[in-house]
């Protein structure tokens, strides 16, 4: 069992201080999940906060057969997908910089590098289509297995595992084609 569990096993318990541990822990990483979705902040910080609430207002809803980031982060994909739906626009989040890694001696020269490739790789990943673009969040971004990432996207594992073969053949072609070589250099 893992510390959301466990922290909600608590909160459930009537250890209210339980629940600002759950919130702590899955707020951020909610809200960069849904804002690839709805491409709006407040929106994203809005719905996520509609997870939370889901979990308060349905407190048994939640099972413990899959872990609690699971649970939440399939709540949000269906109260993004409702919310795309309902507004019948879809938007692609820029990740540029969210994936940097803090290095305090790193080269100008290594720095600017870094940053293209990210940028490259944001440009690859808002060139697949939904489901890939998904599943790569949910693996790479939110490091989730395949079988919670089936889960969050109603999928068995071996679709998850093709879907995210195909996107990342399709990452590396994409990337190729705009002269990045497999070791991300120009």
């Amino acid at each position: 069992m893992n510390i959301g569990e466990s922290s909600y096993r608590r909160f459930l318990a009537g250890e209210k201080s339980a629940f600002d541990e759950i919130v702590d822990t899955y707020n951020e990483s909610l809200i960069f999940f849904i804002q690839r979705y709805v491409n709006n902040l407040d929106e994203a910080e809005d719905i996520a906060e509609d997870c939370f609430v889901e979990l308060i207002v349905h407190p048994h809803r939640y099972n413990f057969k899959v872990s609690l980031k699971t649970y939440l982060f399939t709540i949000a994909r269906n109260k993004s997908v409702d919310y795309v739906r309902h507004n019948s626009v879809l938007q692609i989040t820029r990740i540029d910089g969210q994936c940097e890694k803090s290095a305090e001696y790193e080269s100008f020269e290594n720095k600017v590098l870094r940053d293209e490739r990210h940028r490259a790789v944001n440009n690859a990943i808002e060139r697949l289509n939904e489901d890939m673009r998904t599943v790569i969040h949910l693996i790479y971004f939110e490091d989730m297995s395949y079988d919670e990432a089936g889960r969050v996207m109603k999928k068995s594992r071996k679709q998850i595992e093709n879907l995210s073969y195909r996107a990342r053949n399709a990452l590396r072609v994409i990337l190729t084609e705009e002269g990045w070589s497999d070791e991300g250099q120009n």
